[in-house]
């Protein structure tokens, strides 16, 4: 049996397969597992309690306490490629309501998970594109700040599009306490990019806060990328799986601005609601017209089920409450204890440590570390303590001459106090040893 290009690409091993198939094996392994690596949220129990409860009275009418079937029968139906229209209109009134954007429905798109939506805009923007005298042109994504997202890097149908830019790395103070590093966005080196001044360059995308880091761009950043974007005529895309105004798993001062320029992309995951797969669009109608076509031939529809859950939550701010009462106070009480479990294990060793400013990872970096963090990984691994390691997260850079990528892992605090607790045990224990082993 024999496989396409397109086939062949998507079934080579990629660093996203690893992550989730490792994911899938430790949640189902006899073995106790650290799980330190995956992506899936932490489980709050107000989280779950209000998803619950809000599950329970789908089928319920809200001011007569009788069945109500209407909710039900929705996500026994397709909504439009578009997605669901009760929770499109519920997202228009809350982004109104909260940062007067002037919105309507059809600056909105679901999809099956942001994964699905990065998919769809890497492809429309990144790729082969004919020029006005008809010549083949291939522009790129251009990701100005990595270490970037592990999932991006192979969403792309054909080959990889991206042009990256390295950070600036400066040596920074946490609560007072040094041992601390924060990357910021090289400006000199991105706007003086070939492939930007050259018109290779098809959109702008960055996360905020950064997975895998934990990284905010300030808002001085955000807008001069917004500015370099218009000037060259290209969208500036900002995922928020982490990000403003839900799941708001973001400590620095920061602000949330949309324009037409601008394509934010936004979750139900991190909430605590990843087995919904429901991704969020806001752009341009042109933009929002193209991802529904997409979800017409790859899905015939989004998912609704997500929808039906946040719908309600969205409509009475219940999930922004939820996100800045609960989500965001757990994940900085996790980023505290992670910050004296690392300290304790590792506090005389080469390790820095991205400053916590959001998100639910940690990334370290253990300076002149004696082999590649994927051979850390497999030593860890060993050892029943799953992590990520750095070479993964840097789409669009040949790291091969570049040390740093090769010294960094990260590491997930969404797990509970004892598997937090445990996993870094074991990490201070390879480590230290590594080190002492290298003298």
């Amino acid at each position: 049996m024999k496989f396409s290009k397109f086939g062949q690409k998507f079934t080579q091993p990629t660093g996203i397969s690893q992550l989730m198939d490792d994911l899938g094996d430790a949640l189902k392994s006899d073995q106790p597992i650290n799980m330190l690596g995956g992506g899936n949220p932490a489980k709050i129990e107000a989280v779950n309690e209000l998803f619950l409860e809000t599950y329970k009275s789908l089928g319920v009418d809200n001011d007569t306490g009788e069945a109500n079937s209407s909710a039900i029968i929705s996500m026994a139906n397709y909504s439009n490629p578009q997605g669901d229209a009760g929770f499109i209109n519920a997202l228009v009134g809350f982004f109104n309501r909260h940062y007067d954007w002037n919105l309507t429905a059809e600056n909105i798109a679901l999809t099956n998970g942001s994964q699905n939506a990065f998919f769809y805009l890497f492809n429309l923007f990144g790729g082969a594109f004919t020029d006005e005298q008809n010549e083949s042109v291939d522009k790129s994504i251009l990701l100005p700040l990595t270490p970037e997202y592990i999932g991006y890097s192979d969403v792309h149908v054909e080959g990889q599009h991206f042009a990256a830019v390295l950070p600036h790395i400066d040596e920074v103070t946490h609560d007072g306490e040094e041992g601390f590093f924060k990357y910021r966005v090289d400006f000199d080196a991105l706007e003086n990019l070939p492939a930007l001044k050259e018109g290779r360059i098809g959109a702008i995308c960055c996360s905020r806060p950064t997975n895998p880091t934990g990284n905010v761009l300030t808002d001085d950043e955000m807008a001069h990328l917004a500015e370099i974007a218009k000037r060259y005529d290209v969208p500036l895309i900002i995922d928020n799986a982490y990000g403003m105004p839900f799941p708001n798993i973001i400590y620095s001062d920061a602000h949330l601005t949309w324009d037409d320029n601008t394509i934010l992309c936004f979750s139900l995951s991190k909430i605590g609601l990843p087995g919904m797969r429901t991704g969020i669009i806001v752009a341009d109608a042109k933009v929002i017209e193209a991802v529904s076509a997409m979800n017409a031939v790859v899905n015939l529809a989004p998912t609704r089920f997500g929808a039906a859950i946040a719908t309600p939550l969205v409509a009475n701010d219940r999930i922004k409450q939820l996100s800045d009462n609960e989500i965001k106070p757990f994940y900085q009480k996790q980023a505290k204890l992670a910050v004296k479990l690392l300290k304790e294990a590792l506090g005389d060793y080469p390790l820095m440590i991205h400053k916590p400013e959001g998100a639910i990872f940690f990334w370290l970096w253990f300076k002149d570390l004696p082999i590649s963090t994927r051979e850390l990984y497999e030593r860890l691994k060993g050892k029943g303590t799953l992590i990520v390691p750095s070479e993964y997260f840097f789409p669009g850079v040949d790291v091969t001459d570049y040390q740093h990528a090769h010294e960094c892992i990260r590491m997930s605090i969404a797990a509970d106090e004892q598997t937090l607790t445990d996993g870094i045990k074991v990490i201070g224990e390879v480590v230290r040893a590594l080190y002492d082993d290298a003298k």
